[in-house]
């Protein structure tokens, strides 16, 4: 009986370190499957809240949202304005993206006018035509249409019925830049005149997951046949993948520019799979908007 006791206690033991150790085991395992699923967790690729847009495009199949407030003062249309605007994004390809922003609401006051409308609609799409790795930047083109327009006070560099954009991203040294070159039609009926424009934007990891970034901007004014010139900083708090805040602001130097925005907003990659099966994650760099959009 004794050995009985001995030999029913040694298989219970036995049993319980099995039991422990499959648990144990079976941990692990979630531990590194859950790991793995975050390294290959999809990464967005915001484009606010700077003017410039990145020329790397936002993985394929996944929907990104792009949205923020923007508030602005001393602009030649307006004495304030405040906003919400909104972002869409989506690659059918890892070639081509469809592109979509709106401003739903904003409240202005104008030549002593108060009102709050719906702003502009625009629709494109960016086309990657290089992809570049590293110094060698990544080389895209898009283009836009104001799909609707509602009339509210537009900002310094006006409100384009076409836009035609020419992008370059790259890394250099621990440095990211985008850099665009505008060509845009504006019109005020019934006169249409084209406009230029460039945007260089730098970026820089400042520790953990904070990243600066600073800006210089240029547009011509064919109405006023002035100048619009900007001076915009924001940063940047990557709180996962998928989900990054920022908060800046823009300063207009010449006389014809808006003197102050600030916006804070977030942008957001659903992270599920619209078609297909999940890919491997993209490797991306940091969509038509203004300042804060």
């Amino acid at each position: 009986m004794a050995r009985l006791r001995v030999r029913i206690t040694g298989r219970a033991g036995l049993k319980r370190s099995v039991a422990s150790t499959l648990l144990v085991c079976g941990l692990l395992a979630h531990a590194a499957i859950a790991q793995s699923q975050d390294s290959d967790e999809p990464e967005a690729n915001p484009g606010r809240p700077t003017v410039s847009t990145p020329a790397t495009l936002t993985p394929v199949g996944y929907l990104q949202m792009e949205s923020g407030f923007t508030g602005a003062a001393n602009s030649p249309e307006f004495s304030s304005r405040y906003s919400f605007n909104e972002v869409l994004k989506l690659s059918l390809t890892r070639r081509l993206e469809l592109l979509t922003s709106a401003e739903p609401v904003v409240h202005f006051t104008s030549e002593g006018v108060t009102g709050t409308r719906v702003a502009e609609v625009f629709v494109g799409t960016q086309a990657v035509f290089y992809h570049g790795e590293g110094a060698k930047p990544t080389l895209a083109a898009s283009f836009f249409h104001r799909a609707y327009d509602g009339g509210a006070p537009e900002f310094d560099i006006g409100s384009p019925a076409n836009s035609f954009l020419l992008l370059a991203s790259a890394d250099v040294k621990g440095f990211h830049y985008d850099a665009n070159a505008f060509f845009t039609e504006l019109d005020q009926e019934p006169v249409r005149r084209a406009q230029y424009g460039q945007s260089l934007t730098i970026s820089h990891p400042l520790f953990k997951k904070f990243n600066a970034s600073g800006e210089i901007w240029h547009f011509t004014q064919p109405f006023l046949r002035s100048n619009a010139v900007g001076n915009l900083w924001a940063i940047s708090y990557s709180a996962r993948k998928t989900l990054v805040f920022d908060v800046g602001f823009n300063h207009g130097f010449t006389s014809t520019s808006t003197k102050w925005e600030v916006f804070a907003g977030f942008t957001y990659l659903l992270p599920h799979r619209l078609w297909g099966k999940k890919t491997p994650r993209q490797s991306n760099g940091s969509p038509f908007s203004q300042p804060g959009n």
